[in-house]
Protein backbone atom coordinates (compact mmCIF):
# COMPACT_ATOMS: atom_id res chain seq x y z
CA UNK A 1 0.00 0.00 0.00
CA UNK A 2 0.94 3.65 -0.44
CA UNK A 3 2.97 4.87 2.58
CA UNK A 4 0.62 7.85 3.10
CA UNK A 5 -2.65 5.93 2.62
CA UNK A 6 -4.97 5.60 5.62
CA UNK A 7 -7.02 2.52 6.28
CA UNK A 8 -10.64 2.64 7.46
CA UNK A 9 -9.65 2.07 11.08
CA UNK A 10 -6.99 4.80 10.95
CA UNK A 11 -9.36 7.45 9.59
CA UNK A 12 -10.50 9.84 12.34
CA UNK A 13 -14.30 9.92 12.58
CA UNK A 14 -15.85 13.34 12.13
CA UNK A 15 -18.23 14.08 15.03
CA UNK A 16 -21.86 14.95 14.50
CA UNK A 17 -22.81 18.61 14.33
CA UNK A 18 -24.74 19.30 17.57
CA UNK A 19 -28.23 20.73 17.26
CA UNK A 20 -28.30 24.30 18.65
CA UNK A 21 -30.39 24.64 21.79
CA UNK A 22 -32.09 27.65 23.31
CA UNK A 23 -29.77 29.08 25.96
CA UNK A 24 -31.02 30.76 29.10
CA UNK A 25 -29.40 34.12 28.35
CA UNK A 26 -31.27 34.39 25.02
CA UNK A 27 -34.60 33.72 26.68
CA UNK A 28 -34.35 37.07 28.45
CA UNK A 29 -34.43 39.27 25.36
CA UNK A 30 -36.43 39.79 22.18
CA UNK A 31 -33.85 38.37 19.79
CA UNK A 32 -35.25 35.83 17.35
CA UNK A 33 -34.38 32.31 18.45
CA UNK A 34 -33.62 29.53 15.99
CA UNK A 35 -33.05 25.98 17.20
CA UNK A 36 -32.22 24.46 13.81
CA UNK A 37 -29.01 24.19 11.82
CA UNK A 38 -27.53 27.18 10.07
CA UNK A 39 -26.76 26.69 6.38
CA UNK A 40 -23.10 25.96 7.16
CA UNK A 41 -24.00 23.47 9.90
CA UNK A 42 -26.53 21.71 7.69
CA UNK A 43 -23.96 21.33 4.89
CA UNK A 44 -21.35 20.06 7.35
CA UNK A 45 -23.74 17.48 8.78
CA UNK A 46 -24.86 16.39 5.31
CA UNK A 47 -21.24 15.86 4.27
CA UNK A 48 -20.49 13.75 7.34
CA UNK A 49 -20.67 10.03 6.58
CA UNK A 50 -22.76 8.14 9.14
CA UNK A 51 -20.64 5.04 8.61
CA UNK A 52 -17.08 6.41 8.34
CA UNK A 53 -17.29 9.85 9.89
CA UNK A 54 -15.54 11.15 6.78
CA UNK A 55 -15.92 9.73 3.30
CA UNK A 56 -13.31 7.04 2.53
CA UNK A 57 -15.24 5.65 -0.45
CA UNK A 58 -16.55 2.61 1.39
CA UNK A 59 -19.72 2.89 -0.74
CA UNK A 60 -21.93 1.68 2.11
CA UNK A 61 -24.32 4.52 1.29
CA UNK A 62 -24.59 3.39 -2.34
CA UNK A 63 -25.51 -0.11 -1.23
CA UNK A 64 -28.07 1.19 1.26
CA UNK A 65 -29.82 3.56 -1.18
CA UNK A 66 -32.45 1.49 -2.99
CA UNK A 67 -33.40 4.23 -5.47
CA UNK A 68 -29.81 4.70 -6.71
CA UNK A 69 -29.77 8.40 -5.82
CA UNK A 70 -26.08 8.55 -4.79
CA UNK A 71 -23.39 9.30 -7.36
CA UNK A 72 -19.82 9.71 -6.07
CA UNK A 73 -18.68 11.01 -9.46
CA UNK A 74 -21.19 13.87 -9.60
CA UNK A 75 -19.76 17.39 -9.99
CA UNK A 76 -21.22 20.76 -8.98
CA UNK A 77 -23.40 22.21 -11.73
CA UNK A 78 -26.11 24.78 -12.27
CA UNK A 79 -29.38 23.36 -13.55
CA UNK A 80 -32.05 25.04 -15.64
CA UNK A 81 -35.39 23.39 -15.01
CA UNK A 82 -38.33 23.98 -17.34
CA UNK A 83 -41.58 24.46 -15.43
CA UNK A 84 -45.04 25.20 -16.67
CA UNK A 85 -46.35 27.05 -13.62
CA UNK A 86 -45.07 29.10 -10.70
CA UNK A 87 -46.77 29.91 -7.39
CA UNK A 88 -45.49 33.10 -5.73
CA UNK A 89 -45.94 33.25 -1.94
CA UNK A 90 -43.42 35.83 -0.76
CA UNK A 91 -45.24 36.67 2.48
CA UNK A 92 -44.95 39.96 4.34
CA UNK A 93 -42.72 42.09 6.55
CA UNK A 94 -43.84 43.88 9.70
CA UNK A 95 -43.97 47.68 9.68
CA UNK A 96 -41.13 49.20 11.69
CA UNK A 97 -42.77 51.38 14.38
CA UNK A 98 -39.57 53.40 14.78
CA UNK A 99 -40.82 55.33 11.76
CA UNK A 100 -43.61 56.67 14.01
CA UNK A 101 -41.49 58.31 16.70
CA UNK A 102 -44.57 59.56 18.56
CA UNK A 103 -45.16 56.04 19.91
CA UNK A 104 -41.75 55.85 21.57
CA UNK A 105 -40.79 52.41 20.31
CA UNK A 106 -37.08 51.81 20.84
CA UNK A 107 -36.86 54.75 23.25
CA UNK A 108 -39.35 53.97 26.00
CA UNK A 109 -39.21 50.79 28.03
CA UNK A 110 -42.26 48.51 27.83
CA UNK A 111 -43.38 49.73 24.40
CA UNK A 112 -43.35 46.52 22.36
CA UNK A 113 -44.54 45.35 18.96
CA UNK A 114 -47.27 42.78 18.49
CA UNK A 115 -44.68 40.19 17.45
CA UNK A 116 -42.62 40.80 20.59
CA UNK A 117 -45.73 40.54 22.75
CA UNK A 118 -46.66 37.29 21.00
CA UNK A 119 -43.19 36.04 21.85
CA UNK A 120 -43.70 37.03 25.49
CA UNK A 121 -46.96 35.08 25.60
CA UNK A 122 -45.25 31.93 24.34
CA UNK A 123 -44.29 29.31 26.93
CA UNK A 124 -40.82 29.19 25.32
CA UNK A 125 -40.46 32.99 25.32
CA UNK A 126 -38.20 35.17 27.48
CA UNK A 127 -40.69 35.18 30.38
CA UNK A 128 -42.04 31.66 30.02
CA UNK A 129 -45.46 32.94 28.97
CA UNK A 130 -45.85 35.39 31.85
CA UNK A 131 -46.71 39.00 31.04
CA UNK A 132 -43.99 41.07 32.64
CA UNK A 133 -42.43 44.52 32.41
CA UNK A 134 -38.72 45.10 31.91
CA UNK A 135 -38.27 45.20 35.69
CA UNK A 136 -39.92 41.79 36.06
CA UNK A 137 -43.16 43.09 37.57
CA UNK A 138 -46.67 42.43 36.33
CA UNK A 139 -48.23 45.43 34.53
CA UNK A 140 -51.17 47.17 36.17
CA UNK A 141 -52.55 48.43 32.84
CA UNK A 142 -51.82 47.51 29.22
CA UNK A 143 -52.68 49.62 26.16
CA UNK A 144 -53.10 47.88 22.80
CA UNK A 145 -52.83 50.27 19.86
CA UNK A 146 -54.40 49.21 16.55
CA UNK A 147 -53.42 50.29 13.03
CA UNK A 148 -49.80 51.31 13.64
CA UNK A 149 -48.70 52.09 10.10
CA UNK A 150 -52.05 51.00 8.63
CA UNK A 151 -54.92 53.20 7.44
CA UNK A 152 -52.55 56.15 7.62
CA UNK A 153 -52.05 58.63 4.78
CA UNK A 154 -48.42 59.08 5.80
CA UNK A 155 -47.50 55.38 5.68
CA UNK A 156 -49.91 52.70 4.42
CA UNK A 157 -53.45 53.60 3.44
CA UNK A 158 -54.73 50.02 3.41
CA UNK A 159 -56.11 47.92 6.29
CA UNK A 160 -53.85 45.07 7.40
CA UNK A 161 -56.92 42.93 8.14
CA UNK A 162 -55.42 40.84 10.94
CA UNK A 163 -54.69 43.42 13.65
CA UNK A 164 -58.18 43.77 15.15
CA UNK A 165 -58.60 40.10 15.94
CA UNK A 166 -55.14 39.36 17.29
CA UNK A 167 -55.40 42.55 19.37
CA UNK A 168 -58.62 41.17 20.86
CA UNK A 169 -56.81 37.89 21.48
CA UNK A 170 -54.10 39.82 23.33
CA UNK A 171 -56.75 41.50 25.47
CA UNK A 172 -58.25 38.12 26.34
CA UNK A 173 -54.87 36.67 27.33
CA UNK A 174 -53.96 39.71 29.44
CA UNK A 175 -57.27 39.46 31.33
CA UNK A 176 -56.83 35.70 31.68
CA UNK A 177 -53.24 35.75 32.97
CA UNK A 178 -53.10 38.97 34.98
CA UNK A 179 -55.23 41.39 36.97
CA UNK A 180 -54.30 44.22 34.61
CA UNK A 181 -56.64 46.72 33.04
CA UNK A 182 -56.70 46.55 29.24
CA UNK A 183 -57.30 49.50 26.91
CA UNK A 184 -57.91 48.93 23.19
CA UNK A 185 -57.42 51.96 20.92
CA UNK A 186 -58.93 51.36 17.49
CA UNK A 187 -60.14 53.27 14.43
CA UNK A 188 -62.82 50.79 13.33
CA UNK A 189 -63.31 47.28 14.70
CA UNK A 190 -63.24 45.00 11.64
CA UNK A 191 -64.39 41.59 12.90
CA UNK A 192 -65.45 40.17 9.53
CA UNK A 193 -64.62 36.43 9.82
CA UNK A 194 -66.65 33.51 11.10
CA UNK A 195 -67.09 33.82 14.85
CA UNK A 196 -65.11 37.07 14.97
CA UNK A 197 -67.99 39.32 16.02
CA UNK A 198 -68.92 36.85 18.75
CA UNK A 199 -65.33 36.92 20.01
CA UNK A 200 -65.44 40.72 20.07
CA UNK A 201 -68.57 40.59 22.22
CA UNK A 202 -66.86 38.10 24.51
CA UNK A 203 -63.89 40.43 25.05
CA UNK A 204 -66.25 43.28 25.94
CA UNK A 205 -67.87 40.99 28.47
CA UNK A 206 -64.49 40.23 30.02
CA UNK A 207 -64.05 43.88 30.93
CA UNK A 208 -61.65 45.20 28.29
CA UNK A 209 -61.87 48.97 27.79
CA UNK A 210 -62.49 49.70 24.10
CA UNK A 211 -61.76 53.26 22.95
CA UNK A 212 -62.54 54.38 19.41
CA UNK A 213 -59.89 56.87 18.35
CA UNK A 214 -56.30 57.25 17.21
CA UNK A 215 -53.43 57.49 19.64
CA UNK A 216 -51.60 60.80 19.28
CA UNK A 217 -48.50 59.88 21.27
CA UNK A 218 -47.03 57.72 24.00
CA UNK A 219 -44.77 59.47 26.51
CA UNK A 220 -43.08 58.68 29.79
CA UNK A 221 -45.35 59.33 32.74
CA UNK A 222 -44.58 62.41 34.85
CA UNK A 223 -42.31 61.68 37.78
CA UNK A 224 -44.91 63.16 40.11
CA UNK A 225 -47.35 60.32 39.44
CA UNK A 226 -45.35 57.08 39.08
CA UNK A 227 -48.00 55.07 40.90
CA UNK A 228 -50.48 55.61 38.06
CA UNK A 229 -48.24 54.05 35.39
CA UNK A 230 -44.87 54.28 33.72
CA UNK A 231 -46.32 55.50 30.41
CA UNK A 232 -48.97 57.98 29.38
CA UNK A 233 -51.13 57.34 26.31
CA UNK A 234 -52.67 60.44 24.75
CA UNK A 235 -55.53 59.71 22.40
CA UNK A 236 -58.80 61.02 21.06
CA UNK A 237 -62.06 59.32 22.02
CA UNK A 238 -64.51 59.86 19.17
CA UNK A 239 -67.38 58.25 21.07
CA UNK A 240 -67.10 60.73 23.94
CA UNK A 241 -65.85 63.57 21.76
CA UNK A 242 -62.88 64.45 23.92
CA UNK A 243 -59.13 64.02 24.29
CA UNK A 244 -57.99 61.50 26.91
CA UNK A 245 -54.77 60.77 28.78
CA UNK A 246 -54.56 57.24 30.18
CA UNK A 247 -51.67 56.01 32.38
CA UNK A 248 -50.48 52.48 31.62
CA UNK A 249 -47.42 50.33 32.29
CA UNK A 250 -47.14 48.64 28.89
CA UNK A 251 -48.05 49.55 25.30
CA UNK A 252 -48.45 46.94 22.54
CA UNK A 253 -48.22 48.28 18.96
CA UNK A 254 -50.19 46.33 16.35
CA UNK A 255 -48.02 47.00 13.31
CA UNK A 256 -49.03 46.95 9.66
CA UNK A 257 -48.25 44.14 7.24
CA UNK A 258 -46.08 45.35 4.36
CA UNK A 259 -44.83 43.63 1.17
CA UNK A 260 -41.90 41.36 1.96
CA UNK A 261 -38.39 42.41 1.07
CA UNK A 262 -37.58 40.92 -2.30
CA UNK A 263 -41.15 41.10 -3.62
CA UNK A 264 -40.18 43.83 -6.08
CA UNK A 265 -37.29 41.72 -7.36
CA UNK A 266 -39.60 38.74 -7.88
CA UNK A 267 -42.15 40.98 -9.59
CA UNK A 268 -39.57 42.22 -12.10
CA UNK A 269 -38.21 38.72 -12.65
CA UNK A 270 -41.64 37.28 -13.47
CA UNK A 271 -43.01 40.41 -15.17
CA UNK A 272 -45.97 40.77 -12.82
CA UNK A 273 -48.22 43.73 -12.11
CA UNK A 274 -48.25 45.57 -8.82
CA UNK A 275 -51.02 47.35 -6.95
CA UNK A 276 -50.40 50.86 -5.55
CA UNK A 277 -49.80 49.44 -2.06
CA UNK A 278 -46.80 47.42 -3.27
CA UNK A 279 -48.39 43.97 -3.23
CA UNK A 280 -48.66 41.79 -6.34
CA UNK A 281 -51.76 42.34 -8.46
CA UNK A 282 -54.16 39.52 -9.31
CA UNK A 283 -55.72 39.07 -12.74
CA UNK A 284 -59.23 39.82 -11.42
CA UNK A 285 -60.25 40.34 -7.77
CA UNK A 286 -63.40 38.20 -8.13
CA UNK A 287 -63.13 35.98 -11.21
CA UNK A 288 -59.44 35.07 -10.89
CA UNK A 289 -58.00 36.16 -7.52
CA UNK A 290 -55.03 33.76 -7.74
CA UNK A 291 -53.99 34.31 -11.37
CA UNK A 292 -51.76 37.05 -12.76
CA UNK A 293 -51.31 38.81 -16.10
CA UNK A 294 -48.43 36.43 -16.78
CA UNK A 295 -49.98 33.12 -17.83
CA UNK A 296 -48.85 30.25 -15.63
CA UNK A 297 -47.82 32.42 -12.67
CA UNK A 298 -50.09 32.39 -9.62
CA UNK A 299 -50.02 34.30 -6.33
CA UNK A 300 -51.32 33.45 -2.87
CA UNK A 301 -51.22 34.64 0.71
CA UNK A 302 -49.73 37.98 1.70
CA UNK A 303 -47.92 38.24 -1.64
CA UNK A 304 -51.28 39.45 -2.98
CA UNK A 305 -52.23 41.51 0.07
CA UNK A 306 -52.62 41.34 3.86
CA UNK A 307 -54.74 38.41 5.01
CA UNK A 308 -55.12 36.03 7.92
CA UNK A 309 -54.36 32.30 8.02
CA UNK A 310 -57.83 31.01 6.94
CA UNK A 311 -57.88 33.30 3.89
CA UNK A 312 -54.29 32.41 3.05
CA UNK A 313 -55.04 28.69 3.19
CA UNK A 314 -58.15 29.13 1.04
CA UNK A 315 -56.32 31.16 -1.60
CA UNK A 316 -53.32 28.82 -1.68
CA UNK A 317 -55.65 25.83 -2.05
CA UNK A 318 -57.43 27.54 -4.95
CA UNK A 319 -54.12 28.31 -6.66
CA UNK A 320 -52.92 24.72 -6.20
CA UNK A 321 -56.21 23.44 -7.63
CA UNK A 322 -55.80 25.58 -10.76
CA UNK A 323 -52.23 24.42 -11.21
CA UNK A 324 -52.99 20.73 -10.69
CA UNK A 325 -55.87 20.98 -13.13
CA UNK A 326 -53.54 22.17 -15.87
CA UNK A 327 -50.88 19.60 -14.98
CA UNK A 328 -53.43 16.79 -15.18
CA UNK A 329 -54.23 17.74 -18.77
CA UNK A 330 -50.69 16.95 -19.81
CA UNK A 331 -50.49 19.57 -22.53
CA UNK A 332 -52.31 22.70 -23.62
CA UNK A 333 -53.81 22.99 -27.08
Amino acid sequence: PHPYALTYTQTPKKPRVPMPKLSENRRRNWDEVETGFTEEQAVAEAERCLNCGVCVDCYACVSACQVNAIDHTQKDEELEIDVGQILVTTGYDLFDPRRMAQYGYGKLDNVVTSLEFERMLSSTGPTGGRIRLRNGEEPRAVAIVHCVGSRDENYNRYCSRVCCMYALKFAHLVKDRTDSEVYQFYIDMRSFGKGYEEFYSRILGEGANVIRGKVAEVIAAPQAAPDDGFLLVRAEDTMLGKFREIPVDMVVLCCALEPARGTEQVRRLLNLSQSPDGFLLERHPKLDPTGTVNEGVYIAGCAQGPKDIPDTVAQASAAASHMLGLIARGELA
